[in-house]
């Protein structure tokens, strides 16, 4: 073994990179010792190994995993802007307290559950609570936002007015310190559902995703992408969208994703012909599809498959077919643009071989699909990405590039960190808006108002969760979103008949559609930031780019074939039409047909028409779109023959 993965060995870039920002010296160091210790916590905890004799019980285990990576949270996030390159003293003072707090919470587990604390607990317990209580609200503050923050404080302070308020909104009242105890040491607040998720299977994936960076597997992924399509008309654009999607399904981040692979992509597909705008585009639609493409698609999909009850293999099945029809209409816009504009490949020069890349890249694929087969076969969903990791940084070891040294381990460990701080902060703050709707009882009352007043019509009930989705999505994160709806909404959906998944699934699309959609349109403006591109222009085009994420969650739950559920030949069907569906759109949206060439503004609308009855399940609008197609054809080839007949006679 190199001498390099000694860390006394670490160069001057190392240091410099590590020791950039808010993070640094010895705030950095303990926020690598205490997310290395959140780590080492969750392997024992995953696989019973009971390290010096430690195994905690469920919520003991959760309340130490709170108290590291809050602790991290505290050294990495800035309470105010002023304070965004340096620590100050009252954060330092911040780690010991809430490493302190979750301490005791952590040794009195047991105790808390045999005596019922979340009830009646002694006075220094309550104390303790609340301290908490507040530690976690400013945490979600600085991860996620005032806006995040202030749903969390409202509907986690439900149960102190619930009493109070009318109709379908009153619900069972709570005083103060009995609501402080609830949140904190009962097991549907804090330490409900999205933490236990988090702890028990997220985190793993975290490791998986950051191994896979750490060591080279953005470089393989593009290169990968670059040797499949570099080559054909608009390249570059085809790498983007194929690079993206797979860095995104694994990383579960847009933003990330964009910051990894943008400053690549964008300036090549600059470089062959695509505007600013179009490149930024292309990169915030790819990236942002890429949190919904399986296997890992982000913490979201595992809180969904808790929430439900079915095993995370079920959701990843289930989002496959809809993931893929989002990126298949993304090639085909930017390959029919590329058609329209004459725009080229890159030159062979600058193409990796094929069989190269692969044999270079072998142990990233290899781990992919390891990981898949555990997901899927095996169905070891928690260990799975511990393996697949084990599995990289092994091979690694050996490779003579994307060897894990000690820079690799230190900047693994830091992302870790401040990944995992940033997941937790946010998860416990909104567990407060599961809490107070739960034990308030107001979530059950208002599916039921839903249901009451939607009077069975489940058009208006989808639109009505789709604009609540949207607009909750500008100032909330997918998770938060999810979380809440699923409580409030995914209920009454299911209620009325729709197929639970993807009634769940509708809430996550809808969900993410402000990342590509103005006002808010994050992914957008973060690309459009590398490309130099106008903000606002890339945020409408890569909306009209990403149309078809409007259109896909009303289609999986009118139609569930689409998440792959019923019988083959329906699947078989309705996976043929959408692709058919998707190639019609793209055309549309961009104004040229294979073989026909541009679209004037009515041949367009024509297009459009026959790509929405192709969406539409059921099999005359199926016909009738496939015979504008071949009208479309035809009519297009005897104005040719006319034409040459014509010239001949001339």
């Amino acid at each position: 073994m190199d001498g390099d993965l000694m860390a006394s060995n670490l160069d001057a870039d190392t240091a410099n990179e590590l020791h950039s920002g808010r993070l640094s010296g010895a705030a950095l160091y303990l926020a690598i010792f205490l997310g290395g210790a959140g780590l080492l916590t969750t392997i024992n905890q995953t696989f019973s190994l009971k390290l010096f004799g430690f195994q905690p019980m469920g919520n003991a285990y959760l309340y130490y995993l709170i108290g590291l990576f809050l602790a991290v949270a505290f050294l990495c996030y800035p309470a105010r802007k002023a304070d965004a390159q340096r620590v100050p003293w009252y954060d330092w003072v911040l780690v010991p307290v809430v490493l302190g707090v979750s301490l005791y919470l952590g040794y009195n587990g047991q105790t808390i559950i045999e005596q019922g604390w979340d009830y009646q607990a002694p006075l220094l317990a309550t104390a303790v609570a609340s301290v908490l209580l507040v530690i976690v609200l400013e945490a979600l503050r600085r991860c996620a936002g005032t806006v995040v923050f202030f749903v969390a404080l409202l509907f986690g302070s439900y149960p102190l007015f619930a009493g109070y308020m009318p109709g379908f909104l009153w619900g069972n009242e709570y005083s103060l310190a009995e609501t402080v105890r609830a949140h904190v040491m009962g097991v549907e607040s804090i330490i409900g559902i999205p933490m236990q998720v988090v702890a028990n299977l997220v985190i793993g994936f975290i490791v998986f995703g950051a191994t896979l960076t750490v060591t080279g597997g953005g470089e393989f992924f593009m290169n990968f992408a670059t040797a499949l399509m570099g080559r054909s008309r608009g390249g570059p654009a085809k790498v983007a969208v194929l690079s993206s999607g797979l860095m995104g399904s694994l990383s579960g981040s847009a933003i990330s994703n964009i910051l990894s692979t943008g400053p690549i992509t964008i300036p090549t597909m600059k470089r062959v012909g695509y505007p600013a705008h179009y490149a930024a585009s292309v990169e915030a639609c790819a990236s942002t599809g890429g949190t919904l493409m399986p296997p890992v698609m982000g913490a979201v999909a595992f809180i969904m498959a808790s929430f439900l009850g079915v095993s995370y293999a079920e959701v990843m099945v289930a989002a496959v077919l809809p993931a893929l029809l989002f990126y298949v209409v993304l090639v085909f816009q930017v390959d029919i643009y590329a058609a329209r504009n004459g725009l080229k490949g890159l030159e062979a020069s600058e193409i990796p071989s094929l069989w190269s890349t692969l044999k270079a890249g072998w142990p990233y694929l290899f781990s992919l699909v390891a990981l898949i087969y555990m997901m899927l076969i095996m169905r070891i969903e928690a260990y799975a990405p511990y393996f697949a990791s084990l599995v990289l940084i092994t091979v690694a070891l050996f490779k003579r590039h994307g060897r894990l040294n000690a820079k690799g381990a230190l900047t693994l460990l830091k992302e870790l960190s401040t990944s995992v701080a940033n997941l937790v902060a946010i998860l416990a703050g909104i567990g407060l808006v599961v809490g107070g709707l739960s034990y308030s009882g107001v979530a059950g009352a208002f599916a039921r108002e839903l249901l009451l007043y939607a009077d069975g019509n489940i058009a208006l009930m989808l639109i009505a969760g789709a604009v609540t989705s949207f607009v909750l999505g500008m100032g909330m994160t997918v998770s938060a979103v999810y979380i809440f709806l699923s409580i409030l909404l995914a209920p009454a959906l299911v209620e009325a008949g729709l197929n639970p998944l993807a009634s769940h699934l509708f809430i996550l699309y809808w969900g993410m559609m402000s990342y590509i959609t103005p006002p808010v349109a994050l992914s957008a403006i973060t690309a459009a930031n590398l490309a130099g591109a106008g903000a606002t222009k890339t945020s409408f085009y890569a909306m009209r780019m990403g149309a078809v994420l409007f259109v896909l969650p009303f289609l999986f739950v009118i139609n569930p074939s689409l998440i792959l559920q019923g019988a083959w030949p329906g699947i078989v069907q309705s996976a043929l039409t959408a692709v058919l569906a998707m190639w019609l759109l793209a055309s549309g949206f961009e104004g040229y047909l294979y073989r026909i060439g541009h679209l004037g503004i009515f041949a367009r609308a024509i297009v459009l028409l026959a790509g929405g009855l192709f969406i539409y399940p059921e099999i005359y609008s199926d016909m009738f779109g496939l015979a504008i197609v071949i009208t479309l054809y035809l009519g297009h080839t005897l104005s040719i023959r006319r034409e040459r007949t014509r010239r001949r006679l001339a």
